[in-house]
């Protein structure tokens, strides 16, 4: 239940031409404590609940558990959720042996597209795309969690 993921800025739209589904997703956060956060998620009419830990000193791993939720419940938790509540467009892009999740976001955070790769090892060598930009991985302002207290739009 370790996560480990790199997170980029990205810097062109040509993540599109190679992205083989994309689908929105409304998120929110019961809690944005960097120590435990506790998010909720609408995606493709599926709900989520998912807890996450204080990320290591690289940034790249943390604990992560998520769980399936019914849709009209994750609907009500996320009526309870600290405003605002996250838009935005997942595109899922496979480069080699391994997927870019790239997150186009809407609302309070349009402007805002960054892309992750989860890795089994922090040590895992794979190929950078030439859309990708400056590495994010272990900044705070960029976790979705803060995005939600500290928009893109208010930078």
């Amino acid at each position: 239940m370790i996560e480990i993921e790199r997170k980029y800025l990205v810097r062109s739209n040509a993540f599109k031409k190679k992205a083989t589904d994309h689908f929105t997703i409304i998120q929110g956060f019961l809690t944005t404590d960097p120590h435990r956060t506790v998010r909720v998620r609408l995606k493709n009419n599926n709900g989520f609940l998912a807890v996450k830990g204080i990320s290591n000193a690289s940034g790249m791993s943390r604990f992560e558990w998520e769980t399936v939720i019914p849709q009209d419940e994750a609907n009500d938790l996320l009526l309870l959720c600290v405003p605002p509540l996250l838009e935005k467009i997942r595109y899922i892009v496979p480069i080699g042996s391994n997927v870019f999740e790239v997150d186009e976001f809407k609302g309070v955070n349009e402007g805002l597209i960054i892309a992750e790769i989860e890795l089994n090892h922090e040590t895992d060598k794979f190929h950078l795309p030439d859309w990708l930009g400056t590495e994010v991985t272990g900044d705070i302002k960029y976790y979705n969690s803060q995005l939600c207290q500290n928009p893109f739009s208010k930078w």
